[in-house]
């Protein structure tokens, strides 16, 4: 008996992660797991825990960098069937953890329902959003999140609620390792007002950041007080490069990745405007994207 053996019909092997991630790097994975149901998904945990395999979770990859030589283990992907479920009650909206975050910001416009707004341009599954409790300057979804519901690698279920949850600049106080999905509570509102707001933000990231490039968002936290972008720029490390990867000109804290790149080119760049800014700033820049 190997694995997973019955699940094949939700497995591959040996799965190319490049076109898994937004930055379009990365080798293969061991393991592919496309988990459709809480079922399944419990299944593989298990056999994963019980065979000491190591997991790692995918969404839509927005926020990863994963190393050339691929991932030993199982990465299960979270992004289709049950796991993709959005359901509107009222001002009350429920999220799946593999659905996706700017589907859900315009259907909240269709809606006229507000809160959603800030997640606007931000690529990412709702359980990525979550958890990293993506935003910026127009806010964080923390705000509007009322209850999570994960699942620790024992395969045992929980529900977090408001009162027992902490957000923080791009964190939470959640550490199970699967997020299953969100309720948030959101407002009432004119959907034309909704709509407004939308597209001022859409407007000002389009301006100012390296929208639809090779990318993966900022790379670097915003240390508390200062920017990070700011910083890098000062450093005189905008349109550095290393291989086919470079630091945006319109924003520094972007990376830009081109065909011929490879994931060390950007982990030699990140390496080098980390020194570069420490040496300039005496500021030592954390990672807001995740790497494999």
């Amino acid at each position: 008996m190997t694995l997973f053996s019955g699940l094949e019909h939700l497995v591959t092997y040996d799965e190319p992660m490049a076109a898994r991630t937004w930055m379009r790097l990365g080798g293969p994975a061991q393991y592919f797991v496309r988990p459709q149901t809480l079922e399944d998904l419990t299944e593989v945990v298990h056999r994963c825990r019980d065979n000491d395999v190591r997991m790692y979770v995918l969404g839509e990859g927005a926020n990863l960098l994963v190393n050339d030589a691929g991932v030993r283990g199982a990465v299960i992907h979270m992004g289709q069937g049950a796991f993709t479920d959005v359901v509107t009650e009222g001002t009350c909206l429920r999220a799946c953890s593999g659905a996706d975050m700017s589907k859900i910001v315009l259907n909240c416009v269709r809606k006229g329902l507000s809160g959603m707004e800030c997640l606007t341009g931000i690529p990412g599954s709702v359980g990525g959003c979550v958890r990293m409790n993506a935003g910026g300057a127009f806010g964080d979804i923390g705000s509007i999140v009322e209850t999570v519901h994960v699942m620790n690698e024992d395969g045992d279920v929980f529900t977090r609620h408001r009162n027992d949850l902490a957000f923080a600049y791009r964190s939470t106080n959640i550490t199970a390792k699967f997020i299953l999905g969100a309720e948030f509570e959101l407002t009432e509102d004119d959907p034309q007002r909704v709509l407004k707001m939308v597209k001022r933000i859409w407007i000002h990231k389009k301006n100012t950041q390296p929208l639809g490039s090779g990318t993966a968002g900022c790379i670097f936290k915003n240390p508390r007080g200062l920017s990070a972008g700011a910083l890098i720029d000062r450093a005189g490390m905008k349109g550095r490069r290393v291989g086919g990867a470079y630091v945006s000109d319109k924003h520094a804290n972007f990376i830009i990745v081109e065909r011929d790149a490879k994931a060390s080119d950007v982990m030699e760049l990140i390496n080098m405007v980390r020194e570069t800014v420490h040496r300039t700033h005496e500021v030592y820049l954390e990672l807001e994207i995740e790497v494999w």
